[in-house]
């Protein structure tokens, strides 16, 4: 199981995150940022790149797109809130994106 992050990896591993639009989730220890594409087949594909990062490092998002548009909250559930896993995650999407 990964630790959550300490209040020093927050400081130095969310700012750039906040940066690139993530934003904390109200009443949750997790990152959450909308994504827009082009159109709906540029969403999924992106989606579906982002699938092969989490499946090969065992670290699912939340998310739910609507046509051109994806909705993504991160958290590591079996640590109980944000990981380095959500990190590693978010800079994934980010750069996919």
């Amino acid at each position: 199981m990964t630790d959550q992050l300490t209040e020093a990896e927050r400081n130095t591993q969310l700012t750039p995150l906040f940066e690139s639009g993530w934003a904390v989730i109200e009443g949750r220890d997790a990152i959450g940022k909308t994504f827009e594409f082009a159109d709906f087949t540029t969403a999924f594909q992106w989606m579906t790149g982002v699938a092969i990062w989490a499946e090969k490092w065992n670290h699912h998002p939340e998310w739910s797109n609507v046509y051109r548009t994806v909705d993504v909250v991160l958290t590591t559930h079996d640590a109980g809130g944000l990981t380095a896993l959500d990190i590693r995650l978010a800079n994934k999407m980010d750069s996919l994106a």
